[in-house]
């Protein structure tokens, strides 16, 4: 059976919250499926070694409807190119009647859809029950994200021995999620002066700012930029690394999926989605507030305790 997933939403961490479901999917059919996915979900770049995972086709649609799956022509667009794949079975993780719709025009016979028109609500809560009714099995909101192992090893073997090594996430979509660089920069000279470490700074070309900040600190010497890197080049440096430190962003997901332990500082977005679905994430939430309480519009950067932040990071780093 030729099996597609289409998962609509944007950015790396939603895709890798979806992947157990995905490879649930791929699992239950006994066959590598194929995805339906927007381009800065970095499916591509992330999914590269996953051998449940047959074919990444791009859904071109944006926020200013100027995308080429967009509009009545993109509609068309898109179905014409569904059908000629000629799937059988389809999982939307969306409730949008388009997608159902383009589904039904691209003649694939069995469709199963969230409920049509559903309101928002908790983005792993929606896609665990949705997967587990239409495949009549238990799944584990652990992601996994696959990478060839000799990649893991050739970057081992770059490490600098005598250190921990230290994935440092600055980088967010927006500014209200993110702790202040001077605290970053300020922590990892504390943490310096107990463990020996090098850090590697998860942040791109939009955070260029805070990058050369770091840079022109007393810590440059002791740390590497993903800044010219793409995604795939990454994972091999992260999933060698023993923390990952950071604010909620594609980075902190990418982490807990290979495997690490994450130390996440949720001052703006609800935890209660993004930070309880998998083991390897430690929550820090701002001072006066709950993990039930964080969520968006909490606006707690300026509360988020720096000797918290210390206390735990020095703590994962030695136990």
């Amino acid at each position: 059976m030729k099996v597609l997933v289409i998962q609509p939403k944007i950015g790396m961490g939603d895709m890798v919250i979806y992947l157990p479901y995905i490879h649930a999917i791929s699992k239950n059919y006994n066959s590598p499926v194929s995805l339906l996915v927007k381009e800065n979900s970095r499916a591509s770049d992330l999914l590269i070694d996953d051998e449940q995972i047959n074919e990444i086709i791009t859904l071109e649609r944006t926020s200013t409807n100027t995308g080429s799956h967009d509009g009545l022509s993109g509609f068309f667009d898109l179905a014409k190119k569904l059908r000629e794949k000629k799937f059988d079975k389809v999982f939307i993780f969306s409730s949008s009647l388009r997608y159902f719709l383009i589904s039904k025009l691209a003649g694939i016979k069995k469709i199963s859809q969230y409920p049509l028109f559903r309101k928002k609500d908790n983005i792993v809560t929606s896609a665990k029950i949705f997967t587990e009714h239409e495949l009549g099995a238990i799944i584990s909101t652990q992601p996994n994200l696959q990478l060839n192992k000799e990649k893991i090893e050739k970057t081992r073997s770059k490490f600098t021995k005598g250190f921990k090594h230290i994935c440092l996430g600055i980088s967010a979509s927006g500014p209200t999620k993110r702790w202040s660089i001077k605290n970053y920069i300020k922590l990892c000279e504390k943490i310096n002066e107990i463990v020996p470490s090098k850090f590697y700074i998860a942040a791109g070309k939009n955070d260029i700012e805070l990058i050369s900040e770091i840079f022109n600190s007393n810590i440059k010497d002791k740390c590497t930029s993903f800044k010219d890197l793409k995604i795939k080049e990454t994972l091999p440096i992260i999933k060698n690394c023993d923390l990952y430190i950071g604010n909620d962003t594609g980075w902190l997901h990418i982490s807990s999926a290979l495997n690490i332990k994450c130390l996440a500082l949720f001052m703006d977005s609800p935890v209660q989605a993004y930070g309880k679905y998998s083991e390897n994430i430690e929550i820090i939430v701002p001072e006066g507030e709950t993990e039930e309480s964080t969520t968006h519009d909490t606006l707690g950067a300026e509360k988020i305790s720096f000797d918290q932040v210390f206390d735990k990071s020095i703590n994962l780093l030695l136990n």
